[in-house]
Parts: C-alpha cells; structure tokens; sequence
C-alpha cells in the first residue's frame, strides 16, 4: 500500500517518539496540518491495515533510576509454560515476559522476564518473593544482570 503524503509525514512525525506534553496528538497535528482528531484516527487506520505493526513505548529506565536491570530466564516445562508466563507477566515487577525456544544442550531456558530496580539487592529480593509466592521453586533460573546499555529507541520507517 502506497502511503498518502501526509500519512508519510506523520509516520516520521511519530517514529521518534511523541512529545511529552498533554496533548501530544495535537501538537503532532499542528506539525503537519492536521487535528488531533485526525492524527488519532489516522494511526488508528494505519495500524488496522498493518502499516503500522504496533505503537509502544521505549522507557528509558536508568534515566528514571533503575540501574540494576535483570533478565530472568526460566527453564519451564513445556506443559507449564502458559501458566508460568501469565503469572509471571502479571507480576507488577515484571516489565517484559516472552517465550524463546531452548538451544540444547547449551542453553535450556525458554521464558524470559525483565525486572528493572534501583538495586541489584531489590531486584534479587522481588525475584525471590516471587518464586516463592508463584510456586516456582522446582524451575530451574538464571539472573542475568545487564552489564552496559544500548541505544533505545523505536522502528525507524523513513
């Protein structure tokens, strides 16, 4: 599908993030010549048709105080992989919580979870509680600290 010129403009008018005001729709609009109304109904267009995959948010968490990020990765038993992710992804600490297939013999973890904290004590803590709370105590998992930060940022269209 070929983009109209002012879908093309606010594609790479939101691709860098939205400006953090309290409108963020409008002042995007005023941009490119079109309502907040519009713009919203434009994305909202672009992304029932698939030109926009999806609209997230990039939160830049050391900027926010929380240095001690960690992955968790959990060797979960196939029949219990969808009870452990939901529980898991339904953990306020936990930001991101995703399958991944396992790559014996070297690597047997299959769910991943994201824990963001102000220490590696705190987040060590939250995953311990959380075991214990979940029943988790016959998974086997690792705690893999971040060890230095990449650029974050969104899909780049243009």
């Amino acid at each position: 599908m070929v983009l109209s010129k002012q879908d093309a403009q606010l594609v790479a008018a939101i691709q860098s993030g939205l400006p953090l005001v309290e409108h963020p729709y409008a002042e995007v609009g005023q941009q490119i010549g079109l309502t907040e109304s519009e713009v919203i109904e434009r994305i909202t267009e672009m992304r029932e048709s698939g030109i926009i995959k999806r609209l997230g948010v990039v939160v830049r968490h050391h900027e926010l105080g929380y240095v001690a990020n960690a992955m968790v990765v959990w060797d979960v038993p196939t029949e219990r992989l969808n009870l452990v992710g939901k529980l898991l992804g339904s953990q306020p600490c936990v930001t991101l919580c995703y399958e991944r297939p396992r790559k014996l013999p070297e690597w047997p973890y299959n769910l991943f979870s994201m824990i963001h904290g102000f220490s590696r004590e705190r987040v060590l803590s939250r995953i311990s509680k959380m075991v214990a709370e979940l029943g988790l105590e016959d998974i086997d998992y690792q705690v893999l600290f971040s060890g230095r930060r990449f650029k974050q940022r969104g899909a780049r269209y243009q």
